[in-house]
């Protein structure tokens, strides 16, 4: 499955392009990203393969850059049409599952989905 890392860095400029030459280095691919920044700080969700999740925490960790969670996710085939994130909402919604974080990958049209209901959203999903 594919994971989400909470990355925290410095809100200052060559920040993020550490964090791509650091994962790119480590022969991390990162498949999503979502930023986000306030109090000095950036908050960064990086989307990784499972089998890469440690080897990029292990770089980042060396490099002084903390990972504050790591944690499963849902990444979701979508469809590019008006709507379609509502439909997908509303079935997690119908399945009472809370989505905690929500983004969108690089390249096609997937979102990832975090939430502490892994089970029910997989199924509302057909996952």
């Amino acid at each position: 499955m594919p994971r989400d890392l909470t990355v925290i860095l410095e809100d200052r400029p060559g920040e993020l392009a550490r964090l791509g030459e650091i994962t790119g280095e480590a022969g991390v691919n990162i498949h999503g990203l979502a930023a986000f920044t306030g109090e000095g700080k950036g908050v960064i969700h990086v989307l990784v393969d499972d089998d890469d999740a440690a080897r990029c925490g292990e770089a980042l960790e060396a490099a002084t850059i903390a990972v504050a969670d790591e944690r499963e996710v849902l990444v979701v085939d979508i469809e590019d049409r008006p709507g379609a994130l509502g439909e997908l909402a509303r079935r997690l919604a119908d399945a009472n599952v809370n989505v905690d974080l929500v983004y969108t990958t690089f390249g096609g049209v997937k979102v990832v989905i975090a939430t502490d209901d892994l089970k029910n959203a997989r199924a509302a999903v057909d996952y």
